[in-house]
């Protein structure tokens, strides 16, 4: 495994894997890596010639009362977990590296940033996809793989991969669960003994609510029926349950197409989020 650390190194080397006609499997992100990561690595292994992770805490997509300097960091152990799953190169850039001065251009999401988490985090999918154009020039991916858990990321992924005409596939993969459904997630540690025992009835929400719509319910009624089975079983405070077309994030009156039914909840500790996505 090769390790890069400047944005000129990195571009060089893609480039030349580019042009020998290597296939390129891109997994973005800010590190600390978990068992969700590793599933993103394995389909990128599985699935091309070539491996580039990259570990990038980006500044940009951190909103003035979200603490930069409080995000989890484990280089240690990310440089281990890149090992483990045979990275061809990891690219660990600075960020003095990747925004060496003030922008001059600046992109901004209109679509896909106004609901789910989005609506609480002003500015932070402008961030995304800002750090996403400039690693897909960098790297030059032939596919980039991000997990389902965040589908509103990968939403607004596929809309900076569509808008802007970038030579990538995209490909989300599943989200990881425990063996009791609950999304794995590095707050679960946060979770109480009792907290722990409900977060499960979140996914069992949004399994009810599939089974609800499938079945011809409105969305108004499928809504609030996870609401009602949340509320019932956990102690959790729902921030938001959304019902919506996928992956343009819109609310349609008749459920129709590719939906993804979400939630968000919060604990003591803890903000769980979760979804499934839901063929009408």
């Amino acid at each position: 495994m090769e390790i890069i650390e400047t944005p000129k190194e990195m571009q060089r080397i893609s480039t030349l894997l580019q042009a020998s006609g290597k296939t390129i499997g891109f997994v973005p992100t800010m590190g600390y890596l978990h068992e969700g990561h590793e599933k993103l690595l394995e389909a990128a292994r599985k699935e091309n010639e070539i491996v580039v992770l990259s570990i990038f805490v980006n500044p940009l997509q951190f909103g003035p009362n979200e603490d930069l300097d409080r995000y989890p960091r484990d280089e240690a152990h990310d440089r281990k977990v890149a090992l483990k799953h045979k990275v061809d190169y990891l690219f660990f850039p600075h960020a003095e590296a990747m925004y060496p001065g003030p922008s001059s251009i600046e992109l901004t999401v209109k679509r896909r940033a106004d609901v789910l988490c989005g609506r609480s985090r002003q500015g932070h999918f402008d961030g995304v996809v800002t750090v996403l154009s400039k690693l897909f020039n960098l790297c030059r991916p032939s596919k980039t793989y991000f997990g389902l858990k965040d589908a509103q990321q990968v939403a607004v992924v596929d809309a900076l991969i569509e808008d802007f005409n970038f030579p990538v596939e995209l490909v989300p993969v599943p989200t990881v669960r425990e063996a009791d459904g609950l999304a794995k997630s590095s707050r679960n540690v946060y979770l109480s003994e009792q907290e722990r025992k409900e977060a499960p009835f979140i996914y069992q929400s949004l399994l009810h609510g599939k089974e609800l719509a499938l079945q011809g319910a409105s969305r108004e009624q499928v809504v609030s029926e996870v609401q009602a089975f949340i509320e019932e079983r956990t102690h959790g405070r729902i921030d938001y349950i959304e019902f919506l077309s996928y992956p343009d994030l819109q609310q349609l009156d008749k459920p129709k197409g590719q939906m993804i039914l979400a939630t968000a909840v919060f604990f003591e500790k803890a903000r769980l989020i979760d979804n499934i996505l839901i063929d009408m």
